[in-house]
């Protein structure tokens, strides 16, 4: 009984987790979607695997982060100036910024890669939203 509640507990905070995530998009949503297909076919256990999966598919995973923003700084793209805030969800403007593909070994991504107020972000090249600040 004691395991049964355990489960389900996990179950629910997962996805209670997942779905306050999918405001964010790009990783996030990606995250959520893994994660609730993972609690689906696994119970918790699969939730984690499934949201782990899921954040790599959406955006550059925490262990390609440091090897790509070498890459950008070798690359020498130049900066575009923003007045807004640089963050997940910002929308860039649809002329005057120029976006990159993100070469397939940082990881499978339909997003471009920029340079906003010298900072290394993902974009959605359809919105120009920001899905993700390379930090």
């Amino acid at each position: 009984m004691n395991k049964i509640m355990l489960l389900t507990s996990a179950a629910l905070l997962t996805l209670g987790a997942a779905g306050s995530a999918m405001a964010e998009g790009g990783v996030a949503a990606g995250a959520t979607t893994g994660a609730v297909g993972g609690a689906i076919v696994g119970g918790p256990v699969g939730a984690v695997v499934g949201g782990v999966g899921g954040a790599i598919v959406g955006g550059i995973a925490d262990d390609n982060r440091p090897r790509f923003r070498e890459y950008v700084v070798k690359e020498g793209r130049p900066s575009y100036r923003y007045q807004e805030e640089v963050r997940v969800g910002a929308t860039l403007p649809s002329s005057g910024v120029t976006y990159y593909d993100v070469p397939r070994e940082y990881g499978s991504t339909e997003y471009r890669y920029t340079r906003v107020n010298d900072r290394t972000v993902l974009v959605d090249p359809r919105t120009h939203r920001i899905i993700q600040v390379i930090e």
